[in-house]
């Protein structure tokens, strides 16, 4: 995310001898570099990071970036790439370990693709292919009639668990400071059919989804080899994944003791499902407040058009 410019264009690079600010001291930890640069940060362009196409802020030597890329079995959409056995053909070979060596491949070329122009659009503003890896996908194969069933591991919890965290394992490299890719967990929660998916409810009896679907999630965030979590298009007893309050009462508090946050991305074009088709809102404003408040990080919304998705919310706010 982070990028250097040359000194006339950034007000933050240090005369020869000095000290950089702390967002560009490398000796600095990650915590205070992440909590400065944010600091520096004036509202209009943090507001801007809430939709998945972050616009550059020159005057900090920030470049534009958006927050996901398609990486289940191989990287996606992005150019001539390595494709990988589906989810499901991995699931059924039981090497956790293969499953780390394919994962640490796929983000290889997530990296390489991070450092060369965009393959989709000529836009320069579109921003850097994103180092964030949307997989691997840990919901439960309980209905092969479902029709992406190819994206799960398995039908097992404990086995989908231990396939998950190598995936994560080896998306994210083995250096102990820095990230090759971070993984974002898919699709929380019970995302079991295919059909109106963002109209039907997933009934979960208390028993059912704690020892059931949160068990293949739990093990892997508690882990720390997560980075973050994607909720569902269908809703579950019914209420929509994007405003369930599962996001904080689970998800997040299993990150708690491994000292990281869990970064948590909208599904595509899932936000507005909250006013059309689900009607639990009366207008996007409405809708796109509650799934800020419910935990919502970031909006994968309108593909590239950010004004649209910032402008509800900046409805929501005036509107308190």
């Amino acid at each position: 995310m982070l990028r250097l410019v040359s000194r006339e264009f950034c007000e933050f690079c240090s005369p020869a001898g000095d000290r950089p600010a702390p967002f560009r001291d490398p000796a600095s930890s990650l915590s205070k570099r992440v909590d400065d640069v944010v600091e520096r940060l004036i509202f209009d362009e943090r507001f801007a990071m809430l939709h998945q196409y972050a616009p550059a802020v020159p005057r900090l030597g920030i470049a534009p970036f958006r927050t996901g890329s398609e990486a289940l079995h191989g990287v996606s959409w992005l150019g001539v790439v390595t494709v990988f056995p589906q989810a499901a053909g991995l699931g059924a070979g039981w090497d956790v370990g293969l499953v780390r060596q394919v994962a640490d491949a796929v983000s290889t070329e997530l990296r390489a693709f991070h450092h060369r122009p965009p393959a989709i659009s000529t836009a320069a503003e579109r921003g850097a292919n994103s180092l964030r890896a949307w997989a691997p996908v840990l919901n439960l194969l309980r209905d092969p009639r479902r029709g992406r069933s190819e994206e799960g591991y398995s039908e097992d919890p404990v086995h989908t668990a231990r396939v998950g965290q190598a995936s994560c394992r080896g998306l994210s490299g083995d250096r102990p400071a820095y990230l090759r890719a971070a993984p974002v967990l898919k699709r929380f929660l019970a995302c079991n059919n295919e059909d109106d998916r963002c109209t039907t409810s997933s009934g979960l009896r208390p028993r059912v989804l704690q020892e059931y679907d949160l068990a293949a999630f739990r093990p892997v965030v508690a882990s720390g080899a997560a980075t973050g979590a994607m909720p569902a298009y269908n809703l579950v007893n019914g209420r929509p994944c994007h405003i369930s309050p599962l996001i904080g009462a689970e998800p997040r508090r299993w990150a708690e003791p491994t000292g990281h946050e869990l970064f948590v991305v909208s599904d595509a074009e899932a936000p507005p499902n909250l006013v059309d088709p689900e009607s639990c809102f009366d207008d996007h404003p409405e809708g796109r407040a509650a799934a800020l408040k419910a935990g919502i990080d970031s909006f994968t919304d309108q593909n590239e058009d950010s004004a649209t998705v910032t402008a509800r919310l900046r409805e929501s706010l005036d509107r308190n």
